[in-house]
């Protein structure tokens, strides 16, 4: 296991390969909602596609909430499970409309991360990860988000232990990544796990923290 105190030399080291990428936000808070969900099983690219059908038969997200599933499931076909990822999206949308009169997500401005989270994820198919989304990449939020490329990377590092689930991942590096490079050590794991530490193949020998890395199997 790396110590929680060489966590930093981890994040520099991957912002001298990567760089340290500055946040701004990607979608409006309902739209990262929507795009997060249409990316569950699926490519951004394939859910951007979804994304942008959808916004082409329906303009406005109370336009959404209102439309049938079965509606809303034929614009997002593309990027598959199009039948559940409606439902999710109808239910989550209709549920703040119903809750909080509106799609602003002002409501957010008054919760603490772990009250904000608890309530996104109180929707049928918006989990931790999706709501953590939300909260980092719509709002600036230092909330970090696990997906597969993440959860790998920060395994193999040793940052979590074998036994770690994807939710405790959440907690855990949360709790040790200094909240002013929560964003950039999101963005950077996932860009390492996609060009260097791949699922099937890890490219050890050109790795920015081999060094520090007890899973190495450069030779």
């Amino acid at each position: 296991m790396i110590s929680p105190a060489r966590l930093p030399v981890v994040i520099k080291r991957l912002e001298r390969r990567y760089g340290r990428p500055e946040w701004q936000p990607r979608f409006s808070p309902a739209e990262e909602l929507v795009f997060t969900i249409l990316s569950q099983n699926t490519t951004d690219a394939n859910a951007a596609r979804s994304l942008a059908a959808l916004k082409q038969r329906h303009p406005r997200w109370r336009d959404v909430a209102a439309a049938p599933v079965g509606g809303i499931a034929a614009a997002i076909r593309s990027g598959g499970l199009a039948g559940a990822k409606a439902r999710y999206i109808k239910g989550a949308l209709e549920g703040i409309i119903r809750d909080k009169g509106g799609l602003s997500f002002k409501f957010l401005e008054t919760m603490g991360n772990g009250e904000a989270i608890h309530y996104l994820t109180s929707f049928t198919g918006v989990g931790v990860k999706t709501a953590a989304c939300v909260l980092l990449f719509a709002l600036g939020r230092p909330v970090m988000p696990v997906d597969t490329h993440v959860f790998r990377v920060a395994k193999r590092l040793g940052l979590l232990e074998a036994k770690a689930t994807r939710e405790s991942a959440h907690r855990i590096l949360g709790a040790i990544t200094p909240a002013d490079d929560v964003y950039s050590f999101h963005v950077n794991l996932v860009r390492h796990g996609r060009r260097v530490c791949k699922a099937g193949r890890p490219l050890c020998g050109s790795c920015a923290v081999e060094p520090l890395c007890p899973s190495s199997r450069k030779t």
